[in-house]
């Protein structure tokens, strides 16, 4: 029997979350597990909190400590090593800390962070302190943040509620230390979804797509950072990275429609065509961690 040693040169494109646990699989960081598998790459994660939760609501949170944060993205990069970061739900200042020391101590250079904020019911998630401290310490270091209506909306003090706001609203969350940002316009009223990117560069990218009628959007917005980690983590450039993770979340709906899971607002199909995992030559590349 012929055995095959493992290549130091070859290594699955590598993607962690940073992000809660959702306990009914839809949201959080079993979407984005999913969405790293689905798309190629090898997904690990750092819990910030376990949920008891399901389709409907959030029936119980426990919070994980700020050293136990760190202690799962020590092991994680020190051994396996990461080619891209997804950053959701960070839900005090001690958490955001961690998050900001490991960008910096290990220099992180593709980072994409959804602010998770808002409750869909409108409800804050985070104080007002903690969200002080994300603009001031993450929105400088990240490749991306990833707002939706809501959340651009608490972070600006203003309700936006048109395409225009969108495009004014990048360029005030730029002025705020942030180096690129995509407002998801999925809140708007239309049968069409709006999205705006605003690049550091200056560039401006304006994204739409058919909305699809379905009650199963739990876990869109984890869903779509952790594709934008996992299509940078594979080579592509960011406004590229966006518009392929449109795609995926576009058509990740499109096939879970017609599917009930729970009695509310069910999940994505994320495994509606599943990728054979990549695996990369690094021998003339450099390593992210």
């Amino acid at each position: 029997m012929t055995t095959h040693l493992p290549s130091k040169n070859n290594k699955y494109p590598r993607c962690l979350s940073i992000a809660g646990s959702d306990s009914s699989g839809g949201a959080g960081i079993q979407a984005d597990l999913k969405t790293f598998m689905a798309l190629g790459c090898f997904g690990m994660a750092a819990i910030t909190a376990l949920t008891a939760q399901n389709t409907v609501g959030v029936q119980g949170i426990q919070a994980v400590s700020a050293d136990f944060l760190k202690l799962q993205i020590q092991s994680v990069i020190d051994d396996i090593g990461i080619d891209a970061l997804k950053i959701g739900m960070l839900h005090s200042p001690e958490l955001v800390e961690v998050v900001a020391w490991a960008i910096e101590h290990y220099g992180l250079q593709q980072v994409v962070f959804d602010p998770v904020m808002v409750a869909t019911s409108g409800d804050q998630l985070i104080t007002e302190e903690t969200m002080e401290v994300l603009v001031k310490r993450l929105f400088p270091l990240v490749t991306l943040i990833t707002p939706n209506l809501d959340e651009a909306g608490w972070l600006l003090k203003q309700n936006l509620k048109t395409k225009k706001d969108l495009t004014v609203a990048v360029r005030f969350l730029q002025s705020m230390g942030a180096r690129n940002v995509l407002i998801k316009g999925g809140h708007l009223p239309g049968d069409e979804l709006w999205d705006v990117l605003a690049l550091a560069s200056g560039a401006h990218h304006e994204f739409s797509s058919a909305r699809i009628p379905t009650h199963n959007t739990h876990g869109t917005g984890c869903t779509l950072s952790s594709a934008i980690a996992a299509y940078l983590a594979l080579g592509l450039d960011l406004p590229s990275a966006v518009a392929s993770s449109r795609d995926f979340i576009y058509q990740a709906l499109k096939h879970g429609a017609s599917v009930q899971t729970g009695q509310g607002h069910g999940p994505l199909n994320h495994g509606f065509s599943p990728r054979s995992m990549h695996i990369q030559d690094i021998a003339d590349s450099k390593e992210q961690a």
